[in-house]
């Protein structure tokens, strides 16, 4: 087992990077398939196709390994708008926020390993579940900061909650349209109800952001 961990040292990090993604991509598909029910490291090295040890050499263990998913469940928001590319053409806070918005529901509905690791993360009140839930909401917010640039939020007003309830807004809209069709009567199957959908949200975006 030693001279196989050493040879493991040893490789490429080309090959050290291969493995890290092969367990981080493993790790995110047994969360959307199973949650964290049987969520560990033997489940995660067998779907890998690694060495246990290897999880705790890269990621220190399960902890850093959600962490680091939690922060993934949000990057992949920049490749959808990239920080700095889209900013420019903002006249406003609500410009911005409404934009943003957008983004995000377009990006989550396109996306549906995201979305069902989205759903084990608000059903559930684990201690990973909330280290993964803290993880992804500190890397969201990060990544709104960074678009938002030197644009400051308009003055006496809490943007970080306004902010927060807008995005859960979206997020549970999306997920509902996923796994229902509709969500409190609003029919959900058709790119017409997306339309209607991304309508309310300018306005409540407004509402907020005059």
């Amino acid at each position: 087992m030693q001279t196989q961990h050493i040879v493991v040292d040893a490789a490429p990090p080309r090959n050290r990077d291969a493995t890290r993604a092969r367990i981080l991509k493993a790790a995110a598909e047994l969360l959307a398939e199973d949650g964290f029910q049987n969520f560990g490291v033997n489940a995660v090295a067998r779907r890998a196709g690694c060495d246990k040890q290897l999880i705790y050499r890269y990621y220190g263990g399960m902890d850093g390994l959600v962490d680091v998913i939690g922060g993934e469940l949000a990057r992949w928001m920049e490749e959808k708008m990239p920080v700095g590319g889209s900013s420019g053409f903002m006249l406003t806070y609500g410009d911005l926020i409404e934009h943003v918005m957008l983004l995000f529901m377009e990006a989550l509905r396109d996306d549906p390993l995201t979305r069902r690791i989205i759903a084990w993360e608000v059903s559930d009140n684990s201690p990973q579940v909330r280290r993964l839930s803290e993880a992804r909401s500190r890397a969201l917010g990060v990544w709104i900061e960074k678009v938002r640039g030197k644009m400051p939020p308009p003055r006496g007003v809490d943007h970080l909650a306004l902010n927060a309830m807008l995005l859960a807004a979206v997020q549970h809209v999306v997920l509902a349209g996923a796994t229902a069709g509709r969500f409190a009567g609003l029919e959900l199957s058709g790119e017409k109800d997306w339309d209607r959908v991304a309508l309310a949200v300018r306005k409540l975006v407004r509402g907020v952001y005059p």
